[in-house]
């Protein structure tokens, strides 16, 4: 892994990939003269927020380049696979869709097929796709993304396969690239990219290259930006949010609470959301912002893992389960109504039953408004991977169903407690399963259902939702007047 400090991308590397945007975006304006059709561009995301983040890069250079985005592969003249590496599961499941593609480009031998992201970080991966998939066009790694346009073009331009790792770029920033974002209500705003904490079971580290900061100026910019657009929601993004700022230079000395309190004195009608937060790095000035600000969304992710102070140990984790309990006193001492989220890892090698029993008390004692499981799954490359005590898949299948019914008891319990409280709620659309609901979410991400108005479409609105029922994984309830409001 590489120490390399963080280092901008300028403006003439940017200047670069516009002059070879212009060059694909002028042949494809010819060829659709030609044709009488636009070229068009596919992109199936895997992953994380931040892939997400990625993806809406990628589609906004493809559109620059004169590509119409599509949401079907069928009619594709390129497809961009941006691929997750945290689960071999996310891995194989990006190649098995891959392979899939294979008849498109038998179909359409000019179609082209693009791998990017953290699975194609590792050489290892990169080979296997090189030699197995000889219809995949090009590849390139996480921070190689700004570099899309300049890769498109030499692939098109020279009739090559291209494949490039991350190398010589590891530690870079690249500002000014186009967004395409997928939604306009919710966007996602990434403060910094990579991870320094090296937790024995993740490859992030290894894939998307260690912390750097993004300038204060450019986040508030996008941010000032977005809300002047009427986003009501905005995500800042990070491996550890809480980490912001350690790699600024001195003459910027900005922590994450101070670039939070400064996006929610923004002006505008928005909530300010945030993750992914380390507990060993979550601390009472940061709670404290988010009480102070009414943008702050209530909500706060704070991934747990273990309910074992050993296992903890054994993960790299740094922080003792009695230190996150604290962090959550403290937090809902402050914020007695925010809702907490959590990731919880199963069946981690050498997890016996008594330290299984241990995360079971835990998470009866944070009491969670909603946690992410995960089944342990070995990274080839980390050090869980090569530990001994691996844990049998049986077992962890066992477990996994034990933690979920305590959480489901918890999470019925938290919900008929909202029953007669109302609600500032972001109208997402119709319900999937009942076209005469709307769905939308707290800020805290519950789901609501609420009747359709007949006289007004509210998606994309705010509106006042007083719950009337609640099931385990959504409420319901009926809209309200301004004046009826009794709870934010």
């Amino acid at each position: 892994m590489s120490d390399k400090k963080t280092q901008y991308i300028t403006s003439e590397q940017m200047l670069v990939q516009r002059e070879y945007t212009e060059k694909i975006r002028l042949r494809n304006e010819l060829d659709a003269r030609e044709t009488g059709k636009k070229k068009r561009c596919y992109v199936r995301t895997f992953g994380c927020q931040q892939n997400e983040a990625d993806s809406e890069r990628l589609a906004g250079m493809a559109s620059e380049m004169g590509y119409e985005i599509t949401d079907s592969e069928q009619d594709a003249d390129l497809i961009l696979i941006n691929t997750c590496a945290v689960r071999e599961h996310a891995e194989e499941r990006a190649l098995s869709i891959t392979g899939q593609f294979k008849h498109l480009k038998e179909k359409n031998p000019s179609l082209l097929i693009g791998i990017c992201g953290c699975m194609v970080s590792q050489e290892t991966r990169k080979e296997r796709i090189k030699h197995s998939y000889p219809y995949v066009s090009f590849l390139f790694g996480t921070s190689m993304l700004y570099r899309f346009p300049e890769i498109l073009y030499r692939c098109i331009q020279e009739q090559k396969r291209q494949f490039y790792l991350d190398a010589g770029d590891v530690g870079n920033i690249a500002e000014g690239m186009p967004v395409r974002r997928a939604s306009d209500r919710q966007a996602w705003v990434s403060v910094m990219y990579g991870c320094n904490n090296f937790c024995t079971y993740c490859i992030v580290p290894y894939v998307r290259g260690r912390e750097r900061s993004r300038h204060p100026s450019c986040i508030l910019e996008e941010c000032r930006q977005l809300i002047e657009q009427g986003y009501r929601e905005i995500t800042l993004l990070g491996q550890n949010v809480n980490s912001y700022g350690k790699d600024l230079s001195d003459d910027i000395r900005m922590d994450f609470p101070d670039l939070l309190a400064q996006i929610c004195s923004l002006p505008g009608d928005f909530k300010v959301h945030f993750m992914t937060s380390h507990p060993k790095d979550a601390s009472k000035k940061l709670i404290n912002v988010m009480a102070e600000n009414e943008k702050a969304a209530k909500h706060f992710h704070l991934p747990l893992q273990s309910g074992s102070d050993r296992v903890l140990s054994a993960m790299n984790r740094r922080y003792t389960i009695a230190d996150y309990l604290e962090i959550l006193r403290y937090m809902r001492e402050k914020m007695p109504d925010i809702t907490v989220t959590s990731d919880i890892i199963v069946g981690f090698p050498t997890e016996t039953e008594a330290e299984f029993e241990d995360t079971l008390t835990a998470v009866a004692a944070a009491q969670y408004d909603q946690i992410f499981t995960f089944l342990y799954s070995p990274r080839t490359g980390t050090p869980a991977a090569v530990m001994e005590g691996q844990i049998p898949e049986k077992i962890k299948q066992s477990r996994m169903q034990r933690l979920l019914d305590l959480q489901n008891s918890i999470l019925a319990d938290r919900n008929r407690a909202c029953i007669g409280r109302t609600y500032r709620i972001l109208v997402e659309g119709r319900s999937r399963g009942d076209d005469a609901m709307y769905a939308g979410r707290t800020e805290g991400g519950k789901l609501v259902h609420f009747p359709v108005s007949e006289d007004e479409d509210l998606t994309g609105r705010i509106a006042l939702v007083r719950i009337t029922d609640a099931a385990i994984y959504h409420l319901s309830g009926e809209r309200v007047s301004d004046t009826d409001v009794d709870e934010g």
